[in-house]
């Protein structure tokens, strides 16, 4: 059995200016989705995305929630997109994400048709749009996504660097320090 207990979110909600929808903006919004995952015991990773300037998908991650391994804010947000505007083909469309994309969520993305990725932070390990790998620049994909990285990518690196670390010294049994407190910040 897994361990459920997740630390308590050291972070608020950033804060977001209708004035100008920019990267900033929809990834302000993406972020919040991942704060949203942490308060539900989920890794907190959050998605959005645009289309015609206007949201139509909000979503994080949801594993431990629906016991789904595919039931990443990515993901979700897709199939929430196609389902707005009438169409599988997400042609015209900005995904903004917390963290790079996975290999399956990379995947879902090209055969989605998502026209551009923009993420927070980069993963070295398991990222497929620039860290581990570029699955979007793959030869013979029939659809091309541009990758624009690494937008609030401080708040984004943050918030997952931080949620991590506190869960390990839940799990062990350790309560945050001070120092923690100042990794939160």
């Amino acid at each position: 059995m897994k361990d459920k207990t997740f630390p308590q979110c050291p972070f608020e909600p950033l804060r977001h200016s209708f004035l100008s929808r920019d990267d900033e903006f929809f990834m302000k919004l993406a972020y919040n989705q991942a704060l949203k995952a942490w308060e539900e015991g989920e890794v907190p990773v959050g998605a959005v995305i645009e289309y015609g300037g206007d949201v139509v998908a909000q979503a994080h991650n949801m594993v431990e929630t629906l016991q789904d391994p595919t039931a990443h804010a990515e993901i979700l947000a897709i199939t929430q997109a196609a389902k707005n505007i009438g169409d599988w083909r997400l042609n015209g469309s900005t995904l903004y994400v917390t963290k790079e994309p996975c290999p399956m969520c990379s995947g879902a993305i090209v055969m989605g048709r998502v026209s551009r990725v923009v993420f927070g932070a980069p993963d070295p390990k398991m990222g497929f749009m620039g860290g581990a790998a570029k699955f979007h620049e793959m030869s013979g994909l029939n659809h091309k996504t541009i990758v624009a990285d690494l937008v609030l990518k401080d708040e984004c690196v943050n918030l997952i660097k931080t949620y991590f670390l506190l869960k390990r010294k839940l799990s062990n049994n350790q309560t945050p320090t001070e120092q923690d407190d100042e990794l939160c910040s």
